[in-house]
């Protein structure tokens, strides 16, 4: 194992640009992105086949881009151990191919055209080539995790069953006599956060970090997974551009009840336009009017303030408990990976 403290390099001056033009560590970046070049070939070889279609099928999300946002932390969180052990890249594969797994079934169960824009899957092909695609991209993962021992397949066994639970909750909504807002953080933990949560994990636990540095790593990083979940939702009401990945109000427009939304409807604010958008947002918003009038209101309503709050909170428990790590430049970048989250609503 490698010596934490051994990593502490001399500060700002030996910092580059690094994931999101987060400043980092150069010598951590260097690590990081040789490795994540190594990911990058073990997930094209991964989602090769046989089947001329399946392999089509399955190159398409993975050539179409992407952050690769939970490899990326599956690397950073290997410098608390390790970095060069021999599952950490495996690891990183596994989680990007089960993040593309669900990409493929979310566009069927969203009837999506587009994504990462791309024409999607479903729309290309066919629901069932989708559906099946992300079946094989699951499978894949399987795999890889079988050679990265029992305690990695419960790991991930345990995530996907989150993701699952996460996606029929969201579907099916808070039941009789349940907080609609206790409801829909629990979506996002489970639907969002917790492959997040597993990429921290991961890294840390397969580079030979000790136990409570795997405990606090995965924490934060679900804590982080919340916070930017909640970014999103702040972006989606609040961008005038497309800076969260899609037309702003696309979530209003779609009856997608994010925080903002929650915290009017559970009675945020007082004003005199507050009983008008309450009315608005219990109704279909697929008329453009309609749409851009609950769109003003929600955009200058309190509930904005307070959701932005709430993310800080998220964004200020995981730095907290990221501060008790090991003080090298992983640490660093995890916690400006807070700073960013909150940075990026304004």
């Amino acid at each position: 194992m490698s010596n934490p403290s051994a990593e502490k390099s001399g500060g700002p001056a030996g910092t580059v640009a690094g994931p999101f033009g987060l400043p980092i560590d150069a010598a951590l970046a260097s690590s990081a992105n040789a490795r994540l070049a190594d990911v990058e070939t073990l997930l094209l070889d991964c989602v090769r086949g046989e089947d001329p279609l399946l392999t089509e099928a399955s190159r398409h999300l993975v050539e179409a881009g992407g952050k690769r946002f939970r490899p990326m932390l599956v690397l950073l969180a290997s410098h608390f151990g390790d970095p060069a052990a021999p599952g950490v890249v495996p690891a990183a594969v596994v989680v990007e191919l089960t993040h593309l797994g669900t990409l493929y079934h979310d566009d069927v169960m969203d009837e999506a055209t587009v994504r990462r824009g791309q024409e999607s899957a479903n729309s290309r092909w066919t629901n069932t080539v989708a559906i099946l695609t992300g079946d094989y991209l699951f499978a894949r993962a399987s795999d890889l995790l079988a050679d990265l021992g029992p305690e990695a397949v419960r790991i991930q066994a345990r995530a996907f069953a989150r993701l699952v639970r996460g996606q029929i909750q969201e579907t099916v909504g808070p039941g009789t006599g349940a907080d609609p807002l206790k409801h829909y953080l629990q979506v996002v933990a489970d639907k969002t956060a917790s492959l997040i949560a597993v990429s921290g994990q991961f890294g840390a636990l397969l580079s030979g970090a000790p136990a409570h540095v795997v405990d606090t790593v995965t924490s934060a990083c679900e804590k982080i997974g919340i916070a930017f979940q909640l970014s999103d939702d702040i972006l989606d009401i609040d961008s005038e551009t497309e800076e969260s990945g899609k037309t702003p109000g696309t979530d209003l427009r779609e009856g997608i009840r994010t925080l903002p939304m929650h915290l009017v409807l559970g009675g945020a604010g007082s004003g005199p336009d507050d009983a008008r958008l309450r009315e608005l947002l219990v109704q279909d918003l697929t008329d453009d009017a309609l749409h851009a009038e609950a769109l003003a209101l929600l955009r200058a309503h309190p509930a904005m303030d307070r959701a932005r709050a709430d993310l800080r909170q998220w964004a200020e428990d995981a730095r907290a408990e990221l501060l008790t790590l090991p003080d090298i430049p992983a640490r660093d970048a995890f916690t400006n990976l807070c700073d960013y989250v909150v940075s990026r609503t304004g």
